[in-house]
């Protein structure tokens, strides 16, 4: 027989340190998807333990609620799933990914309800509704729970993933701040639905610094926009018109286009500073063109993983 494969022959055959093969094979984190799957082939390749090819023989189904793709971040959670999804398929754990409005509360309330007995855990990108936390409450005793990108407060969860939005706030404050200069001036903040405790956290981060550390700025007011592309662009658009002292936009939510496209029309390109959250493809391409000013991104891929 041939002599057993050593961490350093998996380390050769995959192209990463041995270093980086005793994470992954030890499970202690900090290595990124692919090269903890390249890892991971060629281990099981070499024959470095066996174990890593068990199979086990319950399987454990993990419900996923999120919005439909054409929200473009939770496009690219719902990519981050998929790729989470290959690495625990050696695990038996099946993923079923399940859209919820978040407009619909008393309709998510129905399907998380009815989770006990058809799965073993859930994973929910939800708003911080009363209907939505006496749900989450009343399964997780039976459902294990964790919250995702924005947080449900007394909700009974095992764990929150996601960024710390009240600090993300307070970062788009200070940029707004550096942005606009001494002269500073009016800004306009664009929530999608402050039943998002996420949007709540970042409004008041925003607030909190910009008063604190540059006064030559005020917020002129802050609109809800339903989490809608085309009334984000109509509200961005009255709110220049009816103020042309707006210097500077701060957008947590959908519609990013759209907000663009009103400052052409007013012919304000150039001088309004837009910031805003999520490095969508599109926003990429916009930050790219110089028409957003600064993207704050929470990495949906990692959250996922």
């Amino acid at each position: 027989m041939g002599r057993k494969p050593t961490l350093t022959d998996v380390a050769r055959a995959s192209g990463v340190s041995p270093a980086t093969v005793d994470r992954v094979i030890n499970h202690r984190g900090g290595v990124n998807a692919a090269k903890e799957e390249r890892v991971l082939r060629a281990a099981r390749e070499l024959g470095l333990d066996r174990r890593l090819d068990h199979t086990h023989r319950q399987t454990k189904r993990i419900v996923v609620m999120i919005q439909p793709p054409e929200n473009p971040f939770h496009a690219e959670l719902r990519k981050g799933i998929e790729a989470a999804r290959k690495l625990i398929a050696a695990l038996n754990i099946q993923v079923a990914i399940s859209h919820i409005r978040i407009d619909r509360p008393d309709e998510t309330a129905r399907k998380i309800m009815a989770l006990p007995g058809r799965c073993d855990g859930l994973i929910i990108a939800e708003r911080d509704s009363p209907e939505i936390a006496t749900a989450l409450m009343s399964i997780r005793t039976q459902v294990p729970v964790i919250t995702i990108v924005t947080d449900i407060e007394a909700s009974g969860r095992l764990a929150y993933i996601g960024p710390d939005d009240e600090r993300s706030g307070r970062i788009a404050a200070d940029l707004m701040g550096l942005f606009l200069g001494d002269r500073g001036g009016d800004v306009l903040v664009l929530a999608g639905d402050f039943h998002l405790a996420g949007q709540r956290a970042r409004a008041r981060g925003f607030q909190a610094l910009l008063a604190a550390r540059h006064p030559a700025c005020r917020i002129a007011s802050t609109v809800e926009t339903n989490e809608d592309f085309d009334l984000t662009a109509r509200r961005v658009h009255k709110a220049l018109s009816d103020n042309p002292a707006i210097r500077g936009i701060y957008h947590m939510s959908v519609g990013t286009v759209g907000i663009t496209d009103a400052i052409d029309r007013l012919g304000r390109r150039g001088d309004i500073h837009v910031i805003t959250h999520e490095l969508t493809p599109n926003r990429r391409r916009l930050l790219c063109a110089r028409r957003l000013h600064a993207v704050l991104d929470q990495d949906p891929h990692l959250e996922a993983r």
